[in-house]
């Protein structure tokens, strides 16, 4: 199988890279879609997945067209509604139906759950179309009359696994106007996916041997070996979901497509609100626009404001898998925002009692280690096999007294010796460096543009070296395991 960190995607990459700057500028659109077409048969395990994403691309298609017709005759508003759902339902029935089933028959009734066909992408293509469709009869953007051009829209390779989830109106002039050849983007495309390997094999990987050793063997690790496995799998997960991202987006840039960014340094942030402007942007961003307004948002007092926060992140959890864990982690993350605004004016009159200004460094410390916490604790909860085995592990954190374990030698059998351990650490510093200075608002690559050809080359040279033989591929690693692609 194909995916972003395989040999076969680098050369499938090489020939469209090739074949997109040789075609005239109005047909180079059509190297995207042979590519992404290309990519997607050899990324899937059967040519069923391939029907199933065909058919959904084929049927949103229709409906955004026949949207789009209702609109011009100005049809009634309730007919235009009607196919607005009818065509979100049908476009959208495999998520539907694997969530939904998968929810019912293995957390209410207790039965095997059935064998879906589960495309490529499923989660993030799907909420694609739905936006595309409600776009559309919004009057916010105009439907896609050329069914080969909305299929690149929907199938393009570089963000198809894991996003970001793009808008139409941010992508239709980017995919079907072709680009010029521009050596300086090229080379920050490169440097984007060095940087995603970076953070896919040095850290990712890595922290991932340390967090399946105690979570795959719960009872045996407990107190601190928890609160170890929960702040490495923080850092695993946002590593391993950034790494991704910045693969897709170096090689959108080598074709001059700006893909948006999908974080912003979320460990940063000083409450959870903050947080989800942070982490996962197109999908925070999806959930406020299709779910959080529709039901009202901010209007109708506090109470429908806090009763709508919770259905938001109902689904946000539902859309995550259709376990009851995800549904507590996505409750959670409601019920820390609607703690956090009820006692916000507690907690100003404690900090001022503090002396703590608002704008002192050391509350700004207090607020990213607190906000911390409290999402590291919710990771636990998704990380783990069951929400009962997540609520235990966070439990021994309390109950179980063990901090002697970071003195002594005991995270070095966990899988990592102690020169692998090493390496992570220092590969978490090189992360927090450059998020510090990001957050600065320093570019990094505007530096690298400025330096010597041989100063920039020899960098790349040692970056690449480097991952190739201090990265961790793990045992028995399979390129195809990035985490938020079994989403």
């Amino acid at each position: 199988m194909m995916n972003y960190v395989s040999f076969g995607y680098y050369g499938l990459l090489v020939i469209l890279l090739a074949l997109y700057y040789v075609l005239p500028l109005k047909y180079r659109w059509l190297a995207l879609l042979a590519g992404s077409g290309c990519f997607y048969w050899l990324a899937v395990e059967d040519w069923q997945q391939l029907v199933v994403f065909a058919v959904t691309i084929g049927i949103s298609y229709v409906f955004g067209v026949l949207i789009s017709c209702l609109k011009e005759r100005e049809i009634k508003v309730k007919h235009q509604q009607m196919i607005l759902f009818l065509g979100i339902v049908l476009s959208i029935f495999p998520l539907l139906g694997s969530k939904s089933t998968d929810f019912f028959l293995g957390c209410i009734v207790h039965r095997q759950k059935l064998s879906w066909i589960v495309p490529l992408g499923l989660s993030f293509y799907s909420l694609q179309v739905v936006a595309y469709l409600a776009d559309i009869y919004k009057g916010r953007t105009e439907c896609q009359k050329n069914l080969l051009k909305y299929a690149l829209f929907i199938s393009f390779f570089p963000q198809i696994i894991q996003g970001p989830i793009p808008r139409y109106d941010q992508m239709k002039e980017q995919l079907f106007e072709g680009h010029t050849y521009d050596s300086d983007r090229f080379m920050k495309g490169i440097q984007l996916i060095i940087w995603g390997f970076f953070l896919k094999f040095m850290i990712a990987n890595k922290a991932s041997i340390i967090v399946d050793t105690v979570f795959n063997n719960h009872m045996a690790y407990q107190g601190c070996f928890v609160l170890v496995a929960g702040v490495l799998y923080s850092f695993q997960l946002y590593a391993d979901f950034q790494s991704c991202v910045v693969m897709s987006q170096g090689v959108s840039q080598m074709f001059g497509i700006e893909l948006t960014d999908n974080f912003h340094h979320p460990y940063f942030s000083r409450s959870i609100k903050e947080f989800w402007r942070r982490w996962h942007i197109s999908l925070s961003n999806w959930l406020r626009d299709y779910v959080y307004i529709p039901l009202g948002g901010n209007r109708g007092g506090q109470f429908r404001k806090y009763l709508n926060l919770i259905l938001t992140f109902a689904v946000s959890g539902i859309w995550h898998g259709g376990s009851w864990k995800y549904l507590f982690w996505g409750l959670m993350h409601a019920g820390y925002q609607i703690c956090g605004d009820l006692t916000k004016n507690i907690q100003e009159k404690v900090y001022g009692f503090l002396r703590m200004p608002a704008n002192s460094r050391l509350r700004r410390l207090v607020q990213q280690f607190c906000t911390f916490g409290l999402v590291m604790t919710a990771w636990i909860i998704f990380r783990a096999d069951s929400l009962m085995t997540g609520l235990k592990m966070i439990w021994s954190i309390f109950t179980c007294f063990n901090p002697w374990i970071l003195l002594n030698s005991s995270l070095f059998r966990l899988g990592l010796h102690q020169k692998e351990c090493e390496i992570l650490v220092l590969s978490l510093f090189v992360l927090l460096c450059v998020s510090r200075l990001q957050e600065r608002g320093i570019c990094i690559r505007d530096w690298f543009a400025r330096q010597h050809l041989i100063v920039r080359w020899g960098i790349y040279f040692c970056a690449i070296c480097g991952i190739w033989v201090f990265g961790t591929y793990g045992y028995g690693f399979d390129a195809n395991d990035f985490i938020y692609g079994g989403f």
